[in-house]
């Protein structure tokens, strides 16, 4: 697929956008034609063809429409994040410039409702544009990347560090529609429904870019509505009849719990594929997924364990469409001494690792050491060229057409299981322990509230000291007893005990858009006592 030709096809469907309480509706040639106009406003802002430009992607019309115009005059976009939960704005005005300052934008493209609190704190840095303000009257010549020219800057979330830039070209964004299109079997009749922040890769390509190059109809939703009830995921896929969406796994975990709480009428029977990926996958949020929505006429066969990230556009890996997701059980303890050893029966020191598919397309995976965990390595005509001003960084990640990912996982047959990133390790008594195997079990737990956990090292010198960070449900719970309870999940999921817990408030721990934990930013946060915890509970380690 040529990415750029679906500026100029003929389109049919139409593009629904939530805006102030309901949705609205314009068709995909209108938008496109908006865009135009809004290129035109940028060319006399000076942007050319190979100019990025710094854009603040959050889930509106006029950013949809102004992401096009970018291209349409030629310029490169580059994706920002939007602020992270639980950070300030004059936080998240310092790292916008400082992105700003390492892409070298000369103006910064946000929602008008933002320019008059970030102008104070960027000070004249950059020029703010409001996205509304792009639209002229006129005409002119589009003139968009070449096919190996930087089209689309990706800059990370920073959940694990600061924020870096993948560049990617309209090839391998084309492969990748392409591919994603191959992996879904789209065909006319497909409708797709999201609310996945377009700032993050998952957003922007799968649930955006894919329907509008693929003409296919798209009911976007945000992120903050999402938020506010997670019920209205799977609410807006039965309203539309969409037969097509996507979400990490947590946000999953959520929209289950709420429905469980309180169900939305509907049926979700044309769903025929919901890609779940982004974040490590822990099968019994499927499990409980299924069942909660099998009333609505949902089945196992329509969850699609994916694997992907931003250096490689998106996709890398799938199970095929319709097939039921599996998982390998493996011994914890071996795990973490990164020995896959598979055993047959569920128990204690046992973990569920779902597989990820087969890679799709002419990507390929391999991982450095087979039949052990280890990292993950990928090739793919749809991978980032670079990493944007980051010569030593991209030579440490990109080597003969091949990237290390920072992943760990292990191939069973053909199939990939991803097991965290290598960020996500801790190391405990001289052995390994990964945090996301503890904080999927205390998930769980009914006093937590979902996807609102996470444990960090907060030790000094070589001594560990395990401190389990929790948002609460049910401020009303026994905060003795629910330590107690974490603390024996770690045992069993790990073979560590906890130090402390710390028991915060709803909406304290920082978090990408997407929704995940930012660990770094939780251990600067307890470190200089930023947090306005609940409660901690300190546990003994008697026993070990």
């Amino acid at each position: 697929m040529q990415f750029f030709d679906a500026l100029t096809a003929e389109k049919l469907q139409s593009f629904q956008w939530w805006d102030r309480g309901s949705f609205a509706e314009m068709p995909w040639n209108g938008v496109v034609a908006d865009a135009h106009r809004a290129g035109l406003g940028l060319r006399r802002a000076g942007i050319r063809t190979g100019v990025p430009v710094a854009c603040v992607l959050t889930n509106s019309f006029e950013v949809v429409r102004g992401m096009l115009g970018v291209w349409l005059a030629g310029g490169a976009v580059a994706s920002l994040p939007v602020p992270a939960r639980a950070m300030s704005i004059e936080d998240y005005a310092s790292q916008l410039v400082a992105i700003c300052r390492h892409l070298g934008s000369h103006i910064l493209l946000v929602e008008d409702r933002l320019i008059e609190a970030l102008r104070g704190p960027i000070d004249g840095e950059v020029e703010l544009v409001g996205w509304s303000s792009l639209p002229v009257d006129g005409s002119f010549e589009p003139t968009p990347p070449g096919d190996d020219e930087p089209a689309f800057i990706q800059y990370s979330s920073g959940s694990t560090s600061r924020p870096k830039g993948c560049v990617l070209t309209p090839r391998a964004m084309g492969i990748q529609l392409k591919m994603i299109g191959d992996m879904l079997e789209a065909a006319p009749g497909d409708s797709f429904s999201s609310w996945l922040p377009l700032s993050h890769d998952m957003g922007a390509f799968g649930c955006l870019l894919f329907p509008w190059a693929y003409d296919l109809p798209l009911a976007l939703s945000s992120p903050e509505r999402f938020v506010v009830d997670p019920r209205t995921w799977l609410g807006d896929i039965a309203e539309f009849g969409a037969t097509i969406s996507a979400g990490p796994p947590s946000a999953l975990n959520i929209a289950t719990r709420a429905e469980r709480r309180r169900p939305l009428p509907g049926s979700l029977h044309r769903l025929k594929s919901c890609v779940i990926g982004g974040e490590s996958i822990a099968w019994s949020v499927l499990e409980a997924a299924t069942e909660v929505f099998a009333p609505k006429g949902l089945s196992a066969e329509m969850w699609m364990p994916a694997y992907g990230m931003a250096e490689a556009t998106l996709v890398v890996s799938s199970i095929d469409i319709a097939a039921r997701p599996s998982f390998r059980r493996v011994d914890s303890a071996a795990l973490a001494n990164e020995e896959v050893v598979h055993v047959d029966e569920h128990g204690d020191g046992t973990t569920e690792i779902v597989s990820t598919g087969r890679p799709r397309g002419e990507a390929g995976v391999r991982v450095e050491e087979p039949d052990r965990l280890s990292q993950i390595h990928i090739r793919s005509p749809c991978l980032a060229t670079e990493y944007h001003r980051e010569k030593e960084l991209t030579a440490e990640r990109f080597s003969d057409g091949e990237l290390a990912t920072g992943d760990l996982g292990f191939m069973h047959g053909d199939e990939l299981y991803v097991v965290g990133r290598r960020d996500d390790m801790l190391s405990v008594g001289a052995r390994n322990v990964y945090a996301r195997e503890i904080e999927s079990a205390v998930d769980l737990l009914d006093a937590v509230r979902s996807g609102c956990s996470t444990v960090i090292d907060a030790g000094a010198g070589n001594r560990a000291r395990l401190v389990m960070l929790l948002e609460l449900r049910d401020e009303g719970a026994d905060l003795g007893m629910l330590a107690a309870e974490a603390s024996r999940t770690a045992k069993q999921k790990a073979g560590v005990l906890l130090d402390e817990c710390v028991f915060l408030p709803p909406g304290a721990l920082p978090k990408t858009p997407s929704g995940k934990i930012q660990r770094f930013r939780c251990r600067h946060l307890l470190a200089t006592d930023v947090f306005e915890p609940l409660d901690c509970v300190k546990l003994k380690r008697a026993g070990g």
